[in-house]
């Protein structure tokens, strides 16, 4: 999903991004459900933007900021397989990001964020601005591939974008629980 979509998607369903949060938490607090996060691009921002609301404390368990591939594997389990046939940015480790930290904290949502943020990092394969985002819960576990690099978005933007997208998956993940 480019920049575009996901901007395009909040206008259609009518969600502000800086709403996003609050919108989380207050869904997680009906439902009496709870999230942790593993955060690798984002560096711990989907966290922050969590427990920035008032309330969060009844529905966040916890956040682990997993830049580096040994902690993914040691804290979070991701499988070193994974790590050296797939990398750390792909579609896999998100999933097992988003799992890991789930059973990890035995929280209800795990939500995982990894990319590359940029402005160095980017190859032909993995452009800067790519991120995949994994949602896990009892009921499955999904990834969503995010091209957040458009129109010469810089760093700050692309994690942004990536906190926004990593709230509203875990949103609409929390609706179906």
């Amino acid at each position: 999903m480019k920049t575009s979509e996901l901007l395009e998607r909040f206008a259609q369903e009518n969600i502000n991004m800086e709403d996003l949060p609050r919108l989380l938490v207050d869904a997680l607090s009906k439902k009496k459900k709870r999230i942790a996060t593993a955060e690798s691009c984002t560096g711990g921002m989907v966290s922050a933007a969590i427990t920035s609301v008032s309330g969060a404390s009844g529905v966040f368990d916890c956040g682990v900021c997993s830049y580096a591939n040994f902690i993914k594997h040691k804290v979070i389990g991701v499988r070193e397989e994974t790590l050296g046939t797939y990398g750390a940015v792909s579609d896999r480790t998100a999933a097992e990001m988003a799992r890991g930290v789930r059973l990890l904290s035995g929280a209800d949502i795990g939500v995982s964020t990894t990319g590359i943020a940029g402005p160095l990092g980017g190859t032909q394969y993995k452009p800067v601005g790519l991120v995949y985002i994994g949602v896990s819960t009892e009921m499955g576990l999904k990834t969503e591939k995010m091209l957040l690099g458009e129109n010469s978005a810089d760093r700050e933007q692309i994690r942004r974008l990536a906190v926004a997208a990593a709230l509203y998956f875990a949103l609409k993940e929390t609706e179906k629980l």
